[in-house]
């Protein structure tokens, strides 16, 4: 019997292929997830946290912002790959398609309260260069009192500001779970130490920071010089990364420091206090932890750090000391200078000067050459050549002098 195609017909199979393609994309893969365990750092979120997740989602951050980390994401500066278990306390997931801004998969903890007030009244307040809009309509004028006062989420007498900002917030600094409550409880330990420093007074203030930055850092010059076109560089990078904060001056008051507390650096106050390029270097790099002068190893290349140090110190400091002594080996686009020392004599030059006491060599060590067609040589220790598999090859082993051969 030749079955005829009937609008009954077409409708059921019609139906059934909908529903089976319904089930495949959706349900089936809603069962799936049920299976899946918890990761290390899931945990569930917090009713403040949570109304602050609706606010995200009600005013499309997705849309910009994605959650997730692929292992090719690592060179953004990605802590962890995300895992299918970290999501499992979600529903919906905010894994989002587009990255306008950077992922926030693992953004708590990472920057201040503070820095994500400054950042949801005006975005150019914190990122003079960034493309969101201003979030204002969030919060109240109540909110600026709360952070004044040393805290964002709680005042003094424990009052949670209750504002849609401050719940945004706090789901902000949760992404990332048990990571993120980690880093947070670090930010805090350090936001109250930060803050005593800073209400005992601009001098004492430097000087507590200062003492917190690794001593070579702080005898370090900047190795280049402060060329015409590396000071052009370095305020390019100021107005498009710091002026927000610390303002066209330097003497930080931006428009972002009203919401900030402890307030960012003055750096004319270095005029007597004083500053090496290493040392602000490091604290551009490395940022300072308790306060909203965020990390910018991730954002900007080790010759921009240079650059933008170097602005500061000649436009703010009053002089710099780019390229003074001690001197390495002079860049190959640094401008030639006819006095330089020349190269010292190989012949002289028989041991290696002290390195980091970490790096101190493993005088129970072999040096283990292969043969040529093996590779560069490699380095192994006694217990690493006595497991299985340690002795691979033939070559000889040259041992550093005053080390036993084996």
């Amino acid at each position: 019997m030749k079955m005829q195609m009937t609008d009954k017909v077409f409708a059921i199979g019609s139906w059934l292929i909908f529903v089976t393609a319904g089930f495949a994309v959706a349900v089936f893969p809603a069962f799936q997830l049920i299976r899946i365990p918890p990761s290390d750092i899931a945990r569930r979120r917090t009713p403040l946290e949570e109304r602050g997740r609706q606010v995200f989602i009600q005013n499309g951050c997705t849309y910009c912002h994605s959650q997730y980390i692929r292992p090719q994401d690592w060179d953004h500066g990605a802590v962890r790959v995300s895992q299918a278990g970290d999501y499992v306390y979600d529903s919906p997931q905010l894994l989002g398609s587009e990255r306008t801004g950077p992922d926030l998969s693992q953004e708590g903890g990472v920057r201040s309260d503070d820095w994500h007030l400054a950042h949801f009244m005006n975005p150019r307040f914190t990122r003079p260069a960034s493309e969101m809009p201003q979030f204002v309509f969030l919060s109240h004028s109540a909110t600026e009192r709360f952070i004044l006062k040393g805290g964002l989420i709680r005042d003094a007498k424990g009052a949670v500001a209750d504002d849609e900002v401050t719940a945004l917030i706090a789901y902000i600094q949760s992404l990332g779970g048990k990571m993120a409550d980690a880093r947070m409880k670090r930010l805090d330990v350090w936001r109250k130490a930060m803050q005593k420093a800073y209400l005992r007074g601009e001098d004492k203030n430097f000087a507590y920071i200062q003492t917190l930055v690794p001593e070579p850092w702080r005898r370090l010059p900047n190795p280049y010089p402060p060329t015409p076109a590396a000071l052009q560089r370095g305020r390019f990078i100021y107005y498009q990364e710091c002026v927000g904060c610390h303002g066209n001056f330097g003497d930080g008051n931006g428009p972002a420091a009203k919401y900030l507390f402890p307030k960012p650096a003055n750096f004319s106050a270095l005029r007597r206090i004083g500053a090496s390029g290493g040392l602000l270097y490091y604290q551009i790099m490395n940022g300072i932890t308790g306060t909203a002068m965020m990390s910018f190893k991730r954002d900007l290349e080790s010759a921009k750090i240079w650059d933008v140090s170097n602005y500061i110190a000649v436009n703010f400091i009053g002089h710099s000391d780019g390229d003074t002594a001690p001197h390495g080996v002079d860049e190959s686009q640094e401008p030639v200078d006819p006095n330089a020392p020349g190269p010292p004599d190989p012949d002289t030059i028989n041991t290696p000067p002290p390195t980091s006491p970490a790096l101190q060599p493993d005088q129970n060590a072999i040096w283990r050459h292969r043969r040529p067609t093996r590779g560069f040589p490699t380095y192994r220790t006694k217990k690493a050549l006595a497991a299985p598999g340690g002795a691979v090859g033939h070559a000889p082993y040259y041992p550093p002098k005053g080390v036993k051969r084996r």
